[in-house]
């Protein structure tokens, strides 16, 4: 798995593909917004150091959040969920963990079983890299699409609440034999048949497959990670999936 890791780990480096028009200049241009109003939305979040432009723009009264979730969705050329649409249970969905949906503030809408397809709302801007982790470890096709970033969070509460037991999260791990260790002692535990491994932001995601039941999730945030993951002395086939024997 060193190779597998090795391009997990390089995977964390990258960030999400800019715009193609800022967010400010594009409510300029469709007359949502004046430039004294943006003005003042830039030099508030420069003074607090914190937070994304259309925040400010909403807590400031200047834009209402539908209009900054439609001007996203213009951004990344994608779907707008309305909050009056109706949600697919998360049971029927493929198996996500709570905690990169907490994370990236996305939650599952959709799963149409008979083309294996999966429904992803996202409140920000569109994680490709988050996508395509997902499609590697569910098998499914994911869509991206767009809601707003308060009806995201009201939904992610009732989920967060049934936070899964196929899933457990690692802070900051001392180092990679250490990552290597919790791999081994949890493939053996649950005689795992197949683990395959992802990058997700500041997350390494790892899903052990196993015999009749539920694949085990585990997840890494790596942010304050001694070392380098990309060291774990473990075997890996070329495209991220390592099959296990049997134990």
């Amino acid at each position: 798995m060193f190779d597998a890791f090795e391009r997990v780990q390089t995977s964390l480096i990258g960030k999400m593909i800019p715009h193609r028009v800022p967010l400010g200049l594009l409510l300029l241009s469709r007359e949502q917004l004046t430039v004294e109003q943006l003005r003042t939305a830039l030099a508030a979040q420069r003074s607090a150091g914190h937070g994304r432009l259309g925040e400010w723009l909403v807590s400031l009264g200047f834009v209402t959040e539908e209009k900054i979730t439609a001007a996203l969705a213009r951004q990344w050329s994608c779907p707008v969920l309305r909050s009056s649409q109706r949600i697919v249970r998360a049971s029927r969905c493929p198996q996500i963990p709570v905690t990169l949906l907490e994370h990236f503030a996305i939650m599952p809408v959709d799963y149409v079983a008979a083309s294996s397809t999966l429904h992803v709302a996202f409140s920000d801007g569109i994680d490709h890299g988050l996508l395509y982790a997902i499609e590697r470890m569910t098998g499914s096709r994911v869509l991206a699409c767009l809601a707003q970033a308060s009806f995201v969070r009201e939904t992610l509460r009732n989920l967060l609440r049934q936070r899964s037991e196929y899933e457990v999260a690692f802070e900051g791990p001392a180092d990679t034999a250490e990552c290597s260790r919790i791999v081994r002692s949890y493939s053996v535990r649950l005689s795992a048949t197949e683990v395959r491994l992802a990058g997700c932001g500041p997350f390494v995601w790892v899903r052990l497959f196993r015999p009749v039941r539920p694949p085990m999730d585990l997840l890494f945030h790596t942010h304050n990670a001694g070392s380098s993951i990309s060291d774990m002395p473990i075997r890996s086939s070329s495209d991220g999936k390592t099959p296990l024997a049997p134990h």
